[in-house]
């Protein structure tokens, strides 16, 4: 695990909760993350999570170049705790004081248990949050601009594999999508939109009415990792790509928004090996992050923080380009970027760059 440039943990004199907001590296511009409201069985669980997420926020914007740092906020719940109304309105009231006291290295957004309605009462104490409610001038819902940014960076990836251009990128390619979540679901539709010949799927049967509606396949959630497709798209759970898997995979390439898809980081080699670009989805996944920051923290406007968001095909296509000609994963590719651009960041000595570093020296392998 990397070092963190700040670690606070408090409890709050409102809630009596403890409340943990871990800032890993702010290198390369103010730490942003999520504020997760969330039960475990110990405190220090809750700070292992902060520990862990604070630095996945680093590789997120640093990998597609947003000029910020990573943190994280955490409540840790203690078990068979249940937030009523004016309690729940208390713990925000403390997060939003916690994080006002960074003095603006720091802003948080929604997470895990939190909501935007929530950021809009975490932000009666700091100006320091984003993806608040439209109606408030926020930058709101994040989903369609996650599912923008993955759609980005599918055209990258069919740009590589055949050389297309344009909305046409994907006409007539067969696509799978696992899981029908918001973002899934708003993904769907623009591939549908776009051309895709659609395979989809989802644990909850319900969502099959999309299938019909898009005109697209339905297939059971067990069978759609394997099944024989241009592009697999993980919406769902993360930790489905493993080690197991990858044999069976019958795929020409992976890009999704499901966070951690990987298993374990030996699957992004295995990937590499049987040469299925897989595109790391913190890269893939940080359209709604893009836009919500540069809409509330940079007061860019709705057009230009969507054109930062398809900025993602761009980062995407050379991050591919690159790893291809160094003979690398592209997730390891990433990494040694990420080294790079923290060792070169105008406030080095506080980037924490130890993982990445140790990730560079392990060897190459084709």
């Amino acid at each position: 695990m990397f070092s963190h440039e700040q670690v606070s943990v408090r409890r709050g004199p409102r809630s009596g909760l403890p409340i943990i907001i871990a800032i890993h590296s702010s290198a390369l511009g103010p730490a942003v993350g999520g504020c997760r409201l969330w039960h475990y069985p110990d405190w220090r669980d809750g700070l292992t999570d902060a520990l862990r997420l604070s630095e996945a926020m680093t590789l997120k914007t640093a990998t597609a170049n947003v000029p910020h740092g990573g943190g994280k906020t955490v409540v840790a719940l203690p078990p068979g705790v249940v937030l009523d109304g004016p309690a729940r309105r208390d713990v925000l009231r403390d997060v939003g004081e916690l994080v006002e006291s960074f003095g603006g290295r720091y802003a948080t957004g929604p997470d895990v248990g939190t909501s935007a309605e929530d950021m809009n009462i975490i932000s009666e104490a700091t100006r320091q949050v984003f993806c608040r409610p439209e109606s408030v001038g926020g930058s709101g819902d994040p989903a369609p601009y996650t599912a923008a940014g993955v759609r980005a960076a599918i055209g990258a990836v069919f740009r590589l594999l055949e050389g297309r251009n344009g909305a046409n990128e994907v006409r007539g390619r067969t696509v799978t999508v696992i899981g029908l979540g918001h973002v899934g679901t708003q993904l769907a539709r623009m591939l549908a939109r776009d051309g895709a010949m659609l395979t989809v799927t989802d644990v909850d049967e319900r969502r099959r009415s999309l299938a019909e509606e898009l005109g697209a396949e339905w297939c059971a959630p067990g069978q759609a990792l394997t099944a024989e497709t241009d592009l697999l798209v993980p919406a769902a759970l993360g930790g489905q790509l493993t080690v197991e898997l990858v044999p069976e995979l019958r795929c020409r390439a992976i890009v999704g928004p499901a966070n951690n898809q990987l298993a374990e980081d030996a699957v992004a080699e295995l990937l590499h090996r049987r040469g299925i670009p897989w595109v790391p989805d913190y890269l893939a996944s940080a359209g709604g992050v893009i836009f919500a920051l540069a809409r509330e923290l940079r007061g860019a406007t709705p057009d230009e923080a969507l054109r930062q968001v398809g900025g993602i095909g761009a980062v995407t296509e050379e991050l591919l380009h690159n790893a291809a000609r160094l003979g690398i994963s592209p997730h390891l590719a990433a990494l040694r970027r990420v080294g790079e651009r923290l060792a070169a960041a105008p406030d080095a000595e506080s980037a924490p760059t130890i993982a990445v570093r140790e990730a560079i020296k392990a060897p190459m392998m084709n």
